[in-house]
Order: C-alpha cells, then sequence, then structure tokens
C-alpha cells in the first residue's frame, strides 16, 4: 500500500507533523474576534452550526481538545479527496498533488488551530460533493457506460450534507446552485432529472429550515442570521459614487466620506468610524437595518458596473504571487502565525481568553515560541500555495467543466474521461461559487481558504481528462499500425 502510494503518504506525514507542532505551539486553541460567539451566544449576526461539534467536544475535552479535532479533520478531508479522485480514474501522482494545498497551507494549519467554523465548513463541502460524486458506480471498462445506482439515497445525503455548511457559513446557500449544474450535465433525461433535482433541493433545504425553526423558537425570529441584508454595506458604499447617486435624504448620511471611504469593505462594516453606526444607536435604531438594506439596493441598482468591478478586483487578489494586506481589506496578520500569542480586544482580550481556558479547560494562553518563530517563517517564506498555481488551476478547472457538457460522436465518448470531467465541473463550480460570493461581500483571505478544497482537485481532474486519450482514436492508431504492417508483410 505505501509503495503504491508513497507520494501521499509522505504528504499526509507532512501535514502531520506540521499539525503537531502547530497544537504545540499555542496553548490553548487560537481565539479570534468571532469565537466568543461560538462558545456563549451569537446574537443572531452569525450561523452557529458550529456550536454543535463545539459543545460535543468540549462536553468530554477541553479548548486544546477542539485544535486537536480540528486538525484531524483537516487530515481528513486530505483522504477524502485523494480517495475521489483515486475513485474517478485520477492517476495517483496526480491526486496526491491535489491534496497536497491542505496539507501543507500554513494559514490552514492557523485556521485549524483557531476556535472558528472554516475547517468544518470545509469539511461538509468536500463530504457532500464525495457522496454525490460516489454515486455513479464507477465504469468497468473504457468501452462500458456507467451505470446510475443509488441515486436517490445519495442524493439526499449530498443534499443534507451541503444544506448543513449554510448554518456553518451563510455563504454556504450558494452551494445548491453548483450541485443543480452538475445534475443538468449528467443528461439523465429531463424527468429523471427534475426528480434529482427536486429531492436535492429538498434535501438542501431541509437543515436550513430546522436551524431557521430552532432560532424561531429560542429567539423569536426565523433566519440563518439578522444581519444578512445589510452585510453588504462594507462593499456598497465602498464602491458607491455618491455624487451620482440618487438617495433619499434619510439615507444620505450613509455615504461615506473620503476619509471613511479609506477604511474598505471591511471597515466600512465592522470600524466604529463606520457612517451606518450613527444608524444603530441613535433615533433611527429601529429603522436601521431596512435604510442601510435600501442604500445596499439602490447602489446595485444604480451603479452596478462600479460594484461588479470592485468585486473582480477582488476576486484576483487570490492570484496573487505574495500574500499581502491590500488597503482597506482586512489585515492578513490575523490569519498568520505570531510569535506570542494574539489577541483581539474586546472580544478576544486577555481577559476573555482567560475566563474560557478557566471554563472550558486548556489552561492560560501560552506559545512555545522556538516553535512559533519556525511556523511564522515557514508561512512567510513561501508555506501557502502559491496565487499562480491556483490561477491555473482555475482556467484548468474551467476548461475540464466545458468538456463535462462537450457531445462527441456516437461510440468515440470515452466514459472514464466523462466522469473526469464531471467531477472537475462540480469542484470548480463548488469553488468560483463560493469564494465569488465571499468576495460579493468582502476581500479576506480567510474566506479563501475553500479554495485549498475545491480549485486543486478540480485542476487535477482537468488536467487527467485531457491527458486521457479517446479510446475511438487509440483503436483508430492501433488499426493505422495494423495495417501499416501487413503493407510490409506483402511487400517482404
Amino acid at each position: 500500500m505505501l509503495r503504491r502510494h508513497w507520494l501521499a503518504a509522505i504528504l499526509l506525514t507532512a501535514g502531520l507533523v506540521l499539525r503537531v507542532l502547530t497544537q504545540l505551539a499555542y496553548r490553548p486553541a487560537l481565539f479570534y474576534i468571532d469565537t466568543v460567539r461560538y462558545l456563549y451566544h451569537a446574537g443572531g449576526n452569525d450561523p452557529v452550526g458550529y456550536r454543535v461539534p463545539l459543545r460535543l467536544i468540549l462536553g468530554v475535552g477541553n479548548l486544546n481538545a477542539v485544535a486537536v479535532i480540528q486538525h484531524l479533520v483537516g487530515l481528513a478531508i486530505a483522504v477524502t479527496l485523494y480517495l475521489v479522485l483515486l475513485r474517478r480514474g485520477t492517476p495517483r501522482w496526480l491526486a496526491a498533488l491535489a491534496i497536497a494545498p491542505i496539507l501543507l497551507d500554513a494559514y490552514q494549519l492557523q485556521i485549524e488551530q483557531t476556535i472558528m467554523p472554516d475547517v468544518w465548513f470545509e469539511a461538509l463541502i468536500v463530504a457532500g460533493l464525495a457522496v454525490l460524486l460516489a454515486a455513479p458506480a464507477r465504469p468497468t471498462s473504457a468501452r462500458s457506460a456507467p451505470k446510475l445506482t443509488g441515486w436517490l439515497p445519495a442524493i439526499i445525503a449530498a443534499g443534507l450534507i451541503l444544506g448543513a455548511c449554510a448554518t456553518f457559513r451563510q455563504v454556504g446557500e450558494i452551494l445548491i446552485l453548483p450541485a443543480l449544474v452538475y445534475l443538468v450535465a449528467l443528461r439523465a433525461g429531463w424527468r429523471r432529472l427534475l426528480t434529482r433535482a427536486a429531492v436535492l433541493t429538498a434535501a438542501f433545504v431541509l437543515p436550513i429550515l430546522a436551524y431557521s425553526t430552532a432560532a424561531y423558537v429560542g429567539t423569536g425570529h426565523f433566519w440563518l442570521s439578522h444581519s444578512g441584508v445589510t452585510t453588504t454595506y462594507g462593499r456598497m458604499a465602498a464602491a458607491a459614487d455618491c455624487a451620482t447617486l440618487s438617495l433619499p435624504a434619510v439615507e444620505r448620511a450613509l455615504c461615506p466620506t473620503p476619509a471613511q471611504r479609506a477604511l474598505g469593505p471591511d471597515g466600512l462594516e465592522h470600524n466604529p468610524l463606520s457612517p451606518r453606526v450613527p444608524y444603530y444607536v441613535g433615533p433611527l435604531k429601529a429603522r436601521a437595518s431596512h435604510l442601510v438594506a435600501d442604500f445596499n439596493h439602490r447602489v446595485l441598482a444604480q451603479q452596478p458596473q462600479r460594484v461588479l468591478a470592485a468585486i473582480a478586483r477582488d476576486s484576483v487578489k487570490l492570484f496573487a504571487l505574495t500574500r499581502t494586506t491590500s488597503p482597506g481589506d482586512a489585515p492578513i496578520s490575523r490569519w498568520q502565525f505570531q510569535t506570542s500569542y494574539p489577541y483581539y480586544p474586546p472580544h478576544a482580550s486577555r481577559q476573555v481568553v482567560l475566563a474560557a481556558g478557566t471554563r472550558f479547560g486548556g489552561g492560560k494562553p501560552a506559545v512555545w515560541r522556538p516553535v512559533a518563530e519556525f511556523l511564522r517563517s515557514y508561512q512567510l517564506g513561501g508555506g501557502f500555495t502559491p496565487g499562480p498555481l491556483l490561477a491555473f488551476c482555475v482556467l484548468a478547472g474551467f476548461a475540464g467543466s466545458v468538456l463535462a457538457g462537450w457531445r462527441t460522436g456516437r461510440g468515440r465518448t470515452d466514459p472514464v474521461r466523462r466522469q473526469l470531467a464531471l467531477a472537475c465541473l462540480l469542484f470548480f463550480g463548488c469553488g468560483a461559487c463560493v469564494l465569488l460570493m465571499s468576495d460579493v461581500f468582502e476581500f479576506s483571505w480567510r474566506y479563501q481558504l475553500p479554495a485549498l478544497v475545491t480549485l486543486p482537485p478540480a485542476g487535477v481532474l482537468a488536467v487527467a481528462a485531457f491527458a486521457r486519450r479517446c479510446p475511438a482514436s487509440e483503436n483508430r492508431d492501433a488499426s493505422r499500425l495494423a495495417k501499416s504492417g501487413e503493407e510490409v508483410s506483402l511487400r517482404d
């Protein structure tokens, strides 16, 4: 087994070593500004499905155990991706390269050490895609068409898992779109397609409805988060040209000054100096959310090109050669290893971390400085997935997705190539949708992490699909060689 999968074994070992070092370097698990929302109360600002695994772990362990489990989840993601790629017919060495980013990227290691839902969000995406891709039986040969068996149970399970993503991060709601596109690409006939699409959609919506129902019982509001309609304010305000924007007088103060615009989408959304803050603390408090939502709608309706241009500028930052903070972005230092325990007062101050360590276990904040210095040096010295590599994966994934919809002549379709292309379509679609939807709100290097579990697999699947020769071409070549041999024999 090790001889056959030696490259994957080496990468998994390296990933395990890095995770052990990360666990030893920081105690207890790292805190972020939003961590207290999941430990205590979120106030309805974010979906808190992460509380389920968090409370299960804390019920038998402490804060350090949370980090340990999350590191194991990261390794499990890599193993799952590797097995999915192999099952689709990807060569072992290519499949191993696809899991290198999730195993070795220091930003992934840092988020696994942090009490945040991101690694679980990634795991649910991978699990949902793995179940959906497991539905078609693998072709027994290049000549035999794959039989689609066990579709409904697989679709129900995949829908439930992908729908659960939205209870960890609300952006997961977009995952229904690439899943439906994948079903369309299977070309199973309209009646069967409509049945499968209806089942998938119903299963996808079910965990969201269950979560919203629980929220209604507990808070009186039927939602994933009450801030969903206003969280695009930072993006809209930063992109708006208020000199030409038609607004009611009551919303005019939502337009940022030049100094406020310099805060960028993240600052306009969260900074106390944001022009929207007075609306939530002053006499307009009762109407604040409605006014902010209307402002967002007016900017999008009147100046869509400015909004789309701003989103496009942010979306290409993922492909930069280096990782830095652009003006107005959330500081990248939040997702980088530090040589001392990082605090983010007031929500993640030293007092907050000490109190959590006392209540949930894990001890006082401590850093093993030599190991922390190594991890920081590794991260800043290139221990992350290069942007140009991700750009290649995007281009390859797009080409592979086009191949999935390409129709060839009768008798010339290679089932294995088609299965590779279909899997590429699903991975690429999920990655593109999640990343673009995240950029709609604001750019953050944390929000780019799902790229590690979607884009490299998509790129590898595309390469494998295009590298595979069509059986019809092989047969023509064989016939041509045989004919040439016969002519030579006759001449002799």
